[in-house]
């Protein structure tokens, strides 16, 4: 992707992710998040949750694979910036949706805000902005 080829309200392609308790299970795994919630569905349910559900630190990831399969392999992740809302449980599909919210120019990168949004039937699951810079060609 060119920076010149973007523009302020550009929609990101939609990306859906199957949630699966593997998917689940697998992020907290890899983030050495090992509470209960996020890999026992009883203990979750317990909880006043609808079964177990992703972590932060995975819906971090999953947030910024969505803006770099966009953006290209040359992309720097400057900020994450989410706000949790609803679970990711399994079952649910997790559409994540983006628009290009701000472009500048800071020395030698050309940085873009991208404004983020992962949903599923349950409501927003995460929101915020994402903050990537590109070098400048």
């Amino acid at each position: 992707m060119s920076f010149m080829q973007v523009s302020v309200g550009d929609a990101l392609p939609t990306f859906e992710l199957p949630v699966t308790s593997t998917v689940i299970v697998a992020g907290a795994i890899a983030s050495r998040d090992f509470m209960p919630a996020h890999h026992d569905a009883e203990y979750a349910r317990g909880q006043g949750a609808p079964d177990m559900f992703m972590n932060i630190l995975t819906t971090n990831g999953y947030v910024s694979r969505y803006v770099t399969d966009w953006s290209g392999p040359e992309t720097m992740v400057r900020a994450i910036r989410i706000r949790l809302g609803g679970p990711a449980v399994p079952g649910q599909i997790l559409r994540f949706t983006g628009a290009v919210a701000s472009l500048s120019e800071e020395g030698d990168e050309q940085v873009i805000e991208v404004a983020v949004r992962a949903a599923n039937d349950l409501g927003d699951h995460a929101t915020g902005h994402v903050v990537i810079s590109l070098p400048r060609v």
